[in-house]
């Protein structure tokens, strides 16, 4: 059965102008995006075979152009397209937070932040600078490591954070596993980080892990 035949609150386009994009699955979403399905699918049932076959929403969306180009209906055209929206959405993202407070803006904060590092098939350490109103300076993508972690040193971060006259900071980094839980190692050279910067009454307000769904904050679950 066409999408067209569907009841109009079944439809991905009219269910959004309904209730919003949050209502909707990753299959629905994605098959906006794609428009069109192909012979005999829908592009509901497209999305849904794509996302059997990339294996998450996530992993599709940061696939490259090689592994991105071998799913069934897409094309060079469809992934120049996705880049430009990804893009997009940083951009906004990160004006937004410009224009607001880190800590009042806090899932703005965590959006910019996924949409940054997430996607990535190594891992990345960024760091947020902010000056004294939690307003946001500049975010830099530190340390970069392989699938099995990244070598973080407190003294680099603590001399950048200096170079931007940072008051405070905000940590990320993503799993490319999708595990976004903190491991033992994470937890550790977050406290050494916290120690090496409140020697230049730096503060470090909080450290997201980036994975699958919402990003883990160490500051929600009590670990700064």
């Amino acid at each position: 059965m066409s999408i067209k035949d569907w009841s109009a609150e079944d439809r991905p386009r009219e269910k959004l102008l309904q209730r919003g994009s949050a209502a909707l699955t990753d299959a629905e979403l994605l098959a906006i995006f794609l428009r069109t399905g192909s012979p005999g699918k829908s592009a509901v049932d497209l999305a849904r075979e794509l996302l059997a076959d990339f294996g998450s929403l996530n992993a599709l969306l940061g696939s490259d152009q090689q592994r991105f180009c071998r799913g069934k209906g897409l094309g060079e055209a469809t992934y120049v397209q996705l880049q430009a929206v990804l893009e997009m959405a940083r951009r906004h993202f990160k004006e937004a937070l410009q224009r607001g407070n880190a800590l009042t803006s806090p899932e703005i904060t965590r959006s910019y932040l996924s949409a940054q590092l997430r996607g990535y098939s190594y891992e990345v350490f960024a760091c947020l600078f902010l000056d004294n109103q939690h307003r946001v300076i500049q975010l830099d993508e530190l340390f970069r490591g392989t699938i099995d972690g990244a070598s973080v040193y407190p003294r680099e971060v603590a001399k950048q954070a200096l170079r931007h006259n940072a008051a405070a900071v905000i940590f990320a980094h993503n799993h490319p596993s999708g595990i976004s839980e903190p491991s033992q190692a994470d937890k550790h050279i977050t406290e050494k980080l916290k120690q090496a910067l409140a020697l230049f009454d730096i503060r470090v307000l909080d450290h997201f892990i980036i994975g699958d769904g919402q990003p883990y904050s160490f500051a929600e679950h009590g670990l700064l």
